[in-house]
């Protein structure tokens, strides 16, 4: 009778370490697996080769003085690129500045908030998403912005699929050329914005993609949906020979919070209200897709690729479908 207890005890034990790192894998929560470190020797020893990891970052940013109410005046497109520049780059500050604090000695509870510091104990970590607590951009009500961007060393590329509202009927409002112009300030400052705030997020991954050498895919996305930075096999290693090359401590001003972006192509698309399948109208929906200026192609077709990778599923990818067959603007922009 207590050897039939003893198995019935033991019987976790007599699974093959495969299986057991497989559970793991599929538990992928970081801080869950950090805590099963004091499970056992056995778990002690396995849960430092999990390779497939989400980390969740809990603390939620906010900006203090930059907290005043939006505006939706076009004309004052200086001031609102001005105000998204600071609330970006103070808050992914903050966030450096808060995961860097040490551990407090008498807490052993307590988790370090920086990715780079949380995923030292693990070895073999192959494929990463790191979700932050909420997006970056501050938009007037009702305006909806969506980017995914691509990253090596530098800007791949970055789709930005943005529209100021969705409803059961057309707005009676005048559309047409004149509307897309009329806007054009505002969706240039949209398109800025989300690299801004891409850039900011690269740089944050900078210290991971040092330290984890077998990366393969990482992502680092916030759990608004707003944004998502993307570093695939052959951006990390290109991001980790150029760390080789260069330190960080070349970067001066605005680039010891972000990634610089490169001088880059825009083809912006836009119409000014679609019916969706469902019934829905989606007013002044508009298109972006970026390319660093010294390659990349501009036909219609690489756009639609790009886009539908970002936006492919569900309402987003029906939007998509209908902008990238509509007339296209190019805009070129420096470095900054």
């Amino acid at each position: 009778m207590e050897m039939e207890m003893e198995m019935e005890m033991d019987g976790f034990d007599r699974l093959p370490d495969p299986v057991i790192l497989q559970i793991f894998d599929l538990v992928s929560d970081t801080k869950t697996l950090i805590r099963c470190l004091a499970v056992s020797k056995r778990f002690n020893s396995l849960v430092p080769h999990t390779d497939s990891l989400v980390l969740t970052v809990d603390r939620v940013i906010s900006s203090d003085a930059d907290s005043d109410s939006d505006s939706d005046s076009d004309d004052d497109v200086s001031n609102l690129l001005s105000s998204a520049l600071r609330f970006i780059l103070k808050s992914l500050h903050s966030l450096l500045l808060s995961s860097s604090s040490p551990t407090k000695p008498d807490d052993p509870t307590r988790i370090p908030n920086s990715p780079a510091q949380i995923l030292r104990c693990f070895h073999r970590v192959r494929r990463l998403a790191i979700d932050l607590p909420s997006g970056d951009l501050r938009l007037e009500k009702g305006t909806v912005l969506k980017w995914r961007a691509e990253f090596g060393k530098t800007l791949r590329t970055c789709v930005i699929l943005g529209f100021r509202s969705v409803g059961e009927a057309p707005s009676p409002a005048a559309g047409g050329e004149a509307d897309f112009a009329g806007g054009m300030k505002v969706r240039v400052v949209w398109t800025i914005s989300a690299l801004i705030a891409a850039s900011a997020r690269h740089y944050l991954l900078k210290e991971v993609v040092r330290e984890q050498a077998g990366l393969e895919c990482l992502v680092l996305r916030d759990r608004e949906a707003e944004g998502a930075v993307v570093m695939e096999k052959d951006g990390l290693r290109e991001c980790r020979e150029e760390g080789e090359v260069v330190g960080d401590d070349n970067e001066e001003g605005l680039d010891r919070c972000r990634t610089r972006v490169p001088s880059v192509r825009m083809r912006m698309r836009h119409v000014p209200r679609l019916e969706l399948k469902c019934g829905l109208w989606v007013e002044g929906a508009t298109l972006v897709v970026v390319r660093p200026s010294y390659g990349g192609g501009d036909l219609a077709v690489e756009d639609g690729e790009l886009a539908l990778k970002a936006f492919g599923d569900g309402v987003y990818g029906e939007v998509v479908q209908k902008l990238v067959k509509a007339r296209s603007y190019l805009l070129e922009m420096n470095s900054f």
